[in-house]
């Protein structure tokens, strides 16, 4: 089981930089990087939820469900 996070992919939609979402939403740009490297263990649903009203999105947007069996 694996999530695959697609930050990159949204942030590029929306024409906006890791460092002014990180900025907007109130984390570090060192989160942010986590986060958009897929090496986060979990995100609190604050953060997702300042994500999402910040690039206009929905959490499936964001988090992905790939199988890998």
């Amino acid at each position: 089981m694996a999530i695959r996070i697609n930050l990159d992919v949204m942030l590029a939609r929306r024409k906006m930089k890791s460092k002014d979402l990180a900025k907007a939403i109130g984390i570090t740009t060192a989160n942010i990087s986590i986060l958009r490297s897929g090496k986060a263990k979990a995100i609190r649903f604050s953060t997702l939820e300042a994500i999402c009203k910040t690039l206009d999105c929905q959490p499936a947007d964001i988090l992905e469900y790939v199988d890998t069996e």
